[in-house]
C-alpha cells in the first residue's frame, strides 16, 4: 500500500486589522479581516515533523500588521498584492501565496447637516471581499462582496416550470423577489487598476440591473446582472454570483374575512432556493 500526501497549504486566518489614515483633521478608517496562506514544498513538515521550511503562522500575523503600517494601499486588492508578494519573495519553498480579505465598510457620521470627520458608522450591511493569488508564473486578483440584501416588490414572476404530482407551488406573475447576494469577479486586464472605482462600477451595474429587470426567474435576473457588469466593466473577465431565493410567502387571510392583494407576507430563510452561476467574457485580448 502506498500513502501519498496530496494538495496542502498552511497559513493564518481571521487576522483582524483596523487602520486609521489621518489627513489633518479628516480621518479614514479601514477594517480588514485577513487570511493568508502558502503552498509549496512542505511535505517534510507534514510527513516527518521537519519544520525547517515552515514560516510560523504567528509571523504571518505580525507581517500583516507590519506591512499595513508601511503600506499606502487604499484598497484591499492593493494591500493583498503587497502582502502576498512579500510572502512569496521571502519564502523560497513556497510556490504559491494567497490572501483573502473581508472588509467592513465605515463612513463618516452625518447629522443635522454636519459631517463629523473623526466619527464613523457602518456604511453597509454587506462585506466587501478581495482575493489575491500569486505563483511563480503569475497573479490573479478577484474582488467581490458577501451578503448584500436585495428585494423587489414588482417586476418578478415565476411560471411555466415543470409540474408533477408533488408540485404544490402556484404560478405567479407578481411576487416578491428577495435574495442575499454574494458575488466574486476576476480581473482579466493587465496594468495598474483603480480597484475602488472598478468595484463601484461593478456594484452599480449589478444593483441597477436587479432593480429594473423584468424577472421571469432568479436565474434569468442573475444572468442579466452578470452580463450587465461584464458589458459595463471591460477590465472584468468573469463573474460568479450566488443568489439564494429568500422566499416571502403570501398569507391567506380568507379565514379572517379579509383579502390579501399582495400586501401581507411571511418572510422565511429556510428552506430557500439556491441559484448560482459563473458568467465569462470571450473578448479577444482579455483572458
Amino acid at each position: 500500500m502506498t500513502i501519498t500526501l496530496g494538495e496542502n497549504r498552511y497559513g493564518k486566518s481571521r487576522v483582524r486589522l483596523m487602520k486609521v489614515r489621518r489627513d489633518g483633521t479628516q480621518h479614514e478608517v479601514f477594517e480588514w479581516n485577513v487570511e493568508v496562506w502558502l503552498t509549496g514544498d512542505f511535505d517534510s513538515c507534514f510527513e516527518d515533523g521537519d519544520n525547517s521550511r515552515i514560516l510560523p503562522t504567528d509571523t504571518m500575523k505580525n507581517t500583516s500588521y507590519s506591512l499595513a503600517r508601511s503600506s499606502s494601499a487604499t484598497s484591499m486588492e492593493e494591500f493583498g498584492v503587497e502582502l502576498v508578494s512579500h510572502f512569496l519573495e521571502t519564502n523560497p519553498y513556497a510556490t504559491t501565496a494567497g490572501a483573502h480579505i473581508r472588509g467592513t465598510a465605515w463612513k463618516h457620521i452625518e447629522a443635522a447637516g454636519e459631517q463629523f470627520p473623526t466619527a464613523f458608522t457602518h456604511a453597509s450591511d454587506k462585506f466587501d471581499t478581495a482575493t489575491v493569488t500569486i505563483s511563480r508564473a503569475g497573479i490573479t486578483v478577484s474582488s467581490g462582496f458577501e451578503n448584500l440584501w436585495l428585494l423587489k416588490t414588482a417586476k418578478s414572476a415565476f411560471a411555466g416550470y415543470i409540474k408533477d404530482r408533488l408540485t404544490t407551488l402556484k404560478e405567479t406573475h407578481d411576487r416578491l423577489f428577495g435574495t442575499l447576494a454574494s458575488v466574486k469577479w476576476r480581473y482579466g486586464a493587465t496594468g495598474p487598476l483603480d480597484f475602488n472605482i472598478l468595484r463601484q462600477r461593478v456594484e452599480t451595474a449589478l444593483v441597477k440591473t436587479f432593480a429594473g429587470h423584468d424577472s421571469l426567474s432568479v436565474q434569468q435576473t442573475l444572468y442579466a446582472m452578470a452580463r450587465a457588469a461584464l458589458e459595463d466593466v471591460g477590465e472584468v473577465s468573469e463573474i460568479h454570483l450566488q443568489m439564494p431565493n429568500k422566499h416571502c410567502n403570501l398569507v391567506d387571510l380568507s379565514s379572517f374575512g379579509q383579502d390579501n392583494p399582495n400586501e401581507i407576507f411571511v418572510p422565511t430563510d429556510e428552506p430557500h432556493g439556491s441559484i448560482e452561476a459563473r458568467v465569462s467574457r470571450t473578448d479577444a485580448g482579455v483572458e
